[in-house]
């Protein structure tokens, strides 16, 4: 058996918007009852790592952090009763696994409600305290540590690190998104809003449960002609467009009704208003992007005349993840999602990839452990 080293070279964030630094972080030498320590592979970078290290989310934060919540990895040791993923597949040393934020299993949102990301006691990487055991609850580091009551998914043999990273948060939100909303009938018109990650996501999503027409609107252009790929069989540039042209345009396509269903990936707080304004009467409205500290204004009475159901979606379960891993594994030929990878980097080269991410010069880079 190979010797763990005594650190993990991680990349920790100690003040938000200053730049990471990469330090030797302790490797828990005990894994407890039902937890792993794993060999990290690949973390993908989310829009919200960026609003971490830029301070502007509206969660919990507990600075010293290794960020990253993307995370691959394969399995170095399980502590007792971790032999078995959270779908009852067989789980042994060298297995690739993504592992889910913790829930409880006990409180009211756990058992009652059913809603496991909604948990009282839910323990979520990359927010807690890296000088604190088990210290490696982030994915910008060479190793990383599953929690007891955390889920886990075996990663199927054909999806490759950076598409299971990729499913580990940006598909599985849209997977548990798409379960709230429920089955799209034939007859539908969706719109998508953002043509970043989840809204490609989305798209393809829409697409595969039989939605009549899709409409991606966003920008720049070269993430809208990727949605196109995606399956999107119209796209609205925000940057060539006023809110009314865009409203007219939909409207145009839809009867002068408006969309049975907007799904909001923005994070763009006024994207609400528009939307509410994109949904015929008696639509549904799903709002994902929305977790930062930004706030709009709208009528509320716009919901009630136009009889509109929102429902917000937040993270996933286990039960996402699984749903997301058999997506891709499935359509891994009908869409092109190797083309969502635009940048491959390096640990040291995090602040690098984090600073065009944010500078929406990438589409969904990854960086390599």
């Amino acid at each position: 058996m190979t010797t763990l080293p005594e650190f993990s070279r991680a990349a920790v964030l100690r003040k938000f918007k200053a730049p990471l630094q990469i330090e030797n972080v302790p490797i828990p030498r005990n894994v407890e009852t039902g937890a792993a320590l794993v060999k990290i592979e690949a973390c993908s970078i989310c829009g919200t790592d960026v609003h971490l290290w830029q301070g502007s989310l509206s969660l919990t934060v507990n600075l010293p952090v290794i960020i990253g919540h993307e995370m691959v990895g394969s399995v170095l040791k399980l502590g007792y009763g971790a032999d078995r993923d959270s779908v009852g597949n067989p789980l042994r040393v060298g297995d690739r696994v993504l592992y889910t934020h913790t829930a409880c299993g006990s409180c009211f949102f756990c058992t009652t409600a059913r809603k496991p990301t909604l948990c009282m006691n839910r323990r979520a990487y990359m927010y807690e305290n890296m000088e604190q055991e088990p210290y490696l609850l982030g994915g910008f580091s060479e190793y990383g540590y599953v929690l007891p009551q955390a889920g886990r998914l075996k990663v199927p043999d054909n999806v490759p690190n950076e598409l299971a990273s990729l499913s580990s948060c940006a598909l599985r939100s849209v997977m548990n998104a798409m379960s709230q909303l429920g089955e799209i009938d034939p007859s539908e018109v969706v719109v998508v809003q953002g043509a970043g990650p989840l809204g490609l996501l989305a798209t393809a999503n829409a697409k595969v449960r039989g939605a009549r027409k899709v409409i991606v609107i966003g920008a720049p252009a070269a993430r809208l002609e990727l949605a196109r790929e995606f399956g999107a069989d119209l796209c609205i540039s925000v940057d060539e467009t006023t809110a009314q042209e865009r409203l007219d345009m939909v409207q145009a396509l839809t009867g002068g009704r408006g969309a049975d269903i907007v799904l909001e990936f923005t994070g763009v707080p006024a994207a609400f208003v528009e939307g509410l304004h994109l949904c015929r009467r008696g639509a549904r409205y799903l709002i994902v992007g929305q977790l930062g500290e930004g706030k709009t204004e709208f009528a509320p009475s716009l919901i009630v005349k136009k009889n509109i159901t929102v429902v917000g979606s937040f993270s996933g379960d286990a039960r996402s993840y699984s749903l997301a891993l058999d997506f891709i594994s499935t359509h891994l030929h009908d869409f092109p999602f190797e083309k969502m990878i635009t940048g491959r980097y390096k640990l040291d080269d995090v602040n690098i990839a984090l600073e065009r991410m944010r500078n929406m010069q990438e589409i969904k880079p990854v960086i390599l452990v």
